[in-house]
């Protein structure tokens, strides 16, 4: 049974890198995306945050990219846990306050990224 918990780390540990702040490319292709339908699904049942650059529109977006964030580093260190050791070992508190920090750092350049008007609903996008 050890390959299935290996083959199953893998494929968690993929998810996790997709979904992680570690490559180049995942932010524009995966997270803000990610974080952006977050944001207009909840506007779609809190009306305040469908409002570009409104405090619920740009906490909702920070909040979906921070939890994108924070799964990718979960997944992706059980998924290494699970492929490189013999046993199941439980995630520790010190590890996820290290994947926490981490995605603090990145939030706060989706802050900086909304502030300036990068981000705003999708549907602010298509229209004008």
């Amino acid at each position: 049974m050890a390959w299935k918990r290996k083959m199953t780390g893998g494929v968690l540990g993929v998810i996790g890198f997709i979904l992680s702040p570690l490559s180049w490319w995942n932010d524009a292709v995966v997270n803000l995306p990610l974080a952006l339908v977050f944001a207009s699904l909840v506007g779609l049942v809190y009306r305040p945050v469908a409002e570009p650059n409104s405090t619920a529109f740009n906490a909702t977006v920070i909040l979906g990219y921070w939890l994108t964030n924070i799964l990718g580093f979960v997944l992706l260190h059980k998924g290494a846990q699970q492929v490189l050791s013999n046993e199941q070992k439980k995630y520790s508190r010190r590890e996820l306050l290290k994947d926490v920090g981490v995605s603090l750092a990145y939030t706060a350049l989706i802050v900086f990224l909304i502030k300036m008007g990068i981000l705003k609903p999708i549907s602010k996008y298509f229209s004008n």
